[in-house]
């Protein structure tokens, strides 16, 4: 019997682990290994926005025209989550924790340009979350505007 009641366990933990899938970490290595590609990273991020926004209005459509087909809204809301983590993950895990690093707050303008990267990132992570949260587009639109804002104080210096 309790062989039985093991091996049914066992079976009902494999079965239960392809429900719950581990999250596969995307991002770049925390090694550091010096290789960074910051403009790659802020197409990446446009690029993930475009797909959210994009299943957003798969998601209406469907939901306003056929019931029938809930399989392909599941997988269009899959994909909404997906991409909306995507600029999660890039924003912590690549700008906020490797590009943009700490200043104190004696170093006047440097600590200012720090502060308001910190914030339009933190600002990025809240949009992404509510993009996950809805289907209303307007935090797609504020993500645009946010991702263009920080481009241009985090490359200020190579436009000067």
């Amino acid at each position: 019997m309790k062989l039985y009641l093991r091996t049914l366990v066992l079976l009902a933990g494999i079965a239960c682990a392809g429900l719950f899938p581990a999250h596969r970490a995307l991002a770049h290595c925390e090694i550091p290994c010096g290789i960074y590609e910051d403009h790659m990273r802020i197409d990446m991020l446009q690029e993930h926005v475009r797909t959210v926004e994009k299943s957003m209005q798969e998601i209406k459509k469907l939901e306003a025209t056929d019931r029938t087909s809930s399989h392909q809204l599941i997988r269009w809301v899959f994909n909404k989550e997906d991409h909306a983590n995507k600029i999660q993950d890039i924003v912590h895990q690549y700008f906020m924790t490797q590009r943009v690093k700490p200043v104190g707050k004696g170093d006047g303008d440097a600590y200012e340009a720090y502060v308001t990267k910190i914030t339009l990132l933190h600002e990025m992570l809240v949009q992404a979350m509510k993009c996950k949260q809805t289907t209303d587009e307007s935090p797609v639109a504020e993500l645009r505007s946010l991702i263009e804002s920080f481009e241009d104080a985090y490359f200020e210096d190579e436009h000067e």
